[in-house]
């Protein structure tokens, strides 16, 4: 081999390593991706942090973040205020 074809497949290999070595897990892309989310944050459209994901993957964290906000944005006198015990039952709650 010359040594132009082997300075160029050892780059190759470095450059694929380091790749793998720089990839994110999937949970890490979910937790980024949420954080990114806005209101715009559509099936369609989405961040550029959320690229790395399935489609359902991010359709699973975009209805986990839409979930999360109409729980927030909901005012506290419409929310389910009711107290379950631990052991499934409501005990007088109501």
């Amino acid at each position: 081999m010359h040594s132009r074809t082997v300075v160029l497949l050892v780059t190759g290999l470095l450059l694929a390593v380091a790749a793998v070595g720089c990839s994110k897990s999937q949970d890490e892309i979910a937790k980024e991706c949420q954080a990114a989310l806005t209101e715009k944050s559509t099936k369609t459209s989405r961040p550029s942090e959320c690229k790395g994901l399935s489609q359902k993957n991010y359709e699973a964290v975009l209805m986990n973040w839409a979930l999360e906000n109409a729980l927030d944005d909901m005012p506290k006198k419409e929310r389910d205020t009711l107290d379950y015990y631990d052991d499934g039952s409501i005990n007088g709650s109501i």
